[in-house]
Order: C-alpha cells, then structure tokens, then sequence
C-alpha cells in the first residue's frame, strides 16, 4: 500500500487486510479500566463511546460485546462507504439498538455534537461522552483540522473519561510526507498534559504495515483518562 501525499489510502483493500482481526490493546485496556472502575455498583453502569475511524468495526463491536459491569452505547464514525457497510453487517442483532454509526470524516465529528447527538435508540441527545477511541486514525486528520478535533476530544470526554489510540511519532517512514501529522515524544506529552497517562508505549521498529509493506514504524500508544 502506497501512501499518497495527501494521505490517501486504499481503504477497501486495508479492510480486506485486518477483517477479523482482534480489537486493539490500547481500546482493550480503556475498557478493562472502565470495568475496575464501575465493578463496585449493585448494577451495570451505562456510558457512552465514541469510535472515530472505526473502519470495518473491529473496535467497535468490541466496545458493545461488553457485558460486564460497564455497557456501552457507541456512537461509531466512518467516512467510507464500504467501512460503514461492513460494520453494519458485522454488528450482533443483540447490539444494534446501542449503536449508532455516523457517515462522516473525523473532521466533521465536532459539528455532529455541536448541538448533541443522537446515540443509540434513544432519542436523548448526548454532549459528552465517557470513551473516545481512535485507533490508528488521527495521523489521518488533516493536519489544519487536528488542533480543533484534538480539543474536541478535550472538551467532549467527560472528567474519569478516557481517550484510547495512537499518534505517530517524527521518526515514522511517513513524516517524510507529511511531518506536520507526526509528533516527538516532548509534543505527545504536551497534548496529554489535561490527562493522567494510564499507558503510554512508544515503538520503534521496521516492519510491516496492514498491508505486508515494509515501513520504518515510531508511533505512541496511548490510554489517558481526563482529569
């Protein structure tokens, strides 16, 4: 898989890659937090996620299988047409009526909740939210729509809510095309300060991407929970 310099992707083909593949660790562990959190209630605690990029919906279907003490209701954001369709098929008959997916780029996820949002069957109108994940998906973000979808994270996670993913670190093959999607150490940090990082692994290694393309990889993992 090429990466153009407009980072494009061939989508289809990158569903065809990871199409039942595990959900992601970073996602596993902010829901496993969650669990810890909310296992002392006489019942289950309901909170609300937001998937951005969720792609063909290996997260996503994550997030609503739980069914311990945290439930999940999951608003699941994806632009491409054959990402949605792929979800939507993927997603239990049990689970549909607690999800949500949204047709549109991560840069418009901020105007969807401008004036609430509709999560779920329910016609209550939601604000904030308890989980935003976003796994492998902003160094997607155009570079002049970060700043304003990194302080939508901020602004929409509720205090205890926890943002799970990945930003690519300056040293990653790809910062040659864009480097302004692409952060040092000091920078991730910096957009972390509102947080208490719950994990934080940095990777540098060569390998293979989602496509067997062998790639010089730097990247952060990230589970942060908001003060």
């Amino acid at each position: 898989m090429s990466l153009t310099p407009d980072y494009q992707r061939d989508w289809p083909a990158y569903f065809d890659a990871v199409a039942n593949q595990p959900p992601r660790d970073t996602l596993v562990r902010a829901l496993d937090a969650f669990e810890k959190d909310d296992a002392p209630a006489a019942k289950p605690v309901w909170r609300v996620a937001v998937d951005i990029a969720a792609g063909e919906g290996r997260d996503t279907r994550e997030i609503l299988r739980r069914n311990g003490a945290t439930r999940w209701k999951v608003m699941a954001v994806e632009h491409d047409f054959q990402g949605c369709d792929r979800l939507s098929k993927s997603v239990s008959h049990l689970h549909r009526d607690r999800l949500y997916l949204n047709a549109n780029r991560m840069e418009e996820v901020a105007a969807i909740f401008h004036k609430g949002a509709k999560i779920g069957s329910t016609d209550r109108l939601v604000r904030q939210v308890d989980l935003i994940n976003a796994s492998f998906a902003l160094p997607f973000c155009h570079e002049d729509h970060f700043p304003a979808l990194w302080d939508w994270i901020l602004k929409t996670l509720k205090p205890g809510g926890r943002f799970a993913g990945q930003i690519f670190g300056d040293r990653d093959e790809w910062a040659a095309v864009n480097p302004r999607r692409h952060f040092t150490r000091e920078q991730t940090l910096a957009l972390l300060a509102p947080f208490d990082v719950e994990h934080l692994d940095e990777v540098e290694k060569d390998g293979s991407d989602a496509l067997m393309r062998t790639k010089h990889h730097h990247l952060f993992h990230i589970v942060a929970r908001k003060r």
